[in-house]
Order: structure tokens, then sequence, then C-alpha cells
């Protein structure tokens, strides 16, 4: 008798999609994967050579998505036009960033501390 894998597809719950080009979607979905629920955004190929979720993606667990939602709300419109305006300044034709902090998910132990 064969024993259980040690991945699991018992939950799956499909938020939805996003077409990326004609041939591939990125998905958006919860669910299980080795016992632990999370926001797997992952892309979805058809082609004649293969059919179904490639490498590309990520995957959020359960327990990081409240700070992983706090981030992508915190994302205006306009940022996505200003990104050139915002961040780089073209000086005698070469591109200068401008120093702008990176948000980051908190590590464990900031995690931990939060919650207890």
């Amino acid at each position: 008798m064969l024993g259980k894998p040690w991945f699991s597809y018992e939950m799956e719950k499909d938020i939805g999609k996003i077409k990326k080009n004609d041939s591939t979607d990125i998905i958006v979905r919860i669910d299980d994967f080795g016992g632990r629920v999370g926001l797997t955004i992952r892309e979805f190929t058809s082609s004649d050579r293969y059919t179904g979720f490639t490498k590309s993606g990520t995957r959020i667990p359960a327990e990081s998505f409240k700070e992983f939602k706090q981030l992508i709300n915190s994302i205006d419109e306009k940022d996505f036009t200003d990104i050139n305006s915002g961040n780089e300044k073209k000086e005698s034709g070469e591109i200068k960033k401008t120093d702008k902090k990176q948000k980051t998910l908190a590590s464990e132990e900031e995690i931990k501390e939060e919650v207890y």
C-alpha cells in the first residue's frame, strides 16, 4: 500500500486569473501544499508541448497574508505612471535612481512578537 504523498491538494480555492499573453494566464488561488495553507500566484500555460502550471510564481504563507495584503493595498495606481518620473532622474544621458526604501515582509521573529 502506498503512503500519503508529502504534498496535498486537498484544499484548493481559485480566486481568479489574469491573462498574461495568448498562451499564459496568471492564476491566483488559496491552496494547501505540504500541509501548509497559503496564497499561490503562479503561471498556467497552454501549448502543444505542455499544458499546466509552470515554475514561475510565488507562494505567500497564510501567516504572512495580512502583511502581503497591506503591501498590495499601499500601492496607488498613479505609482505605475509615476515610476519613471518619481524614481529615476535622467541627467546627462544616464539614469540615476533615487534612494527609496523597499518594503519587506516581516521576519518570523517580528511576526511572533506581533502575535504574542
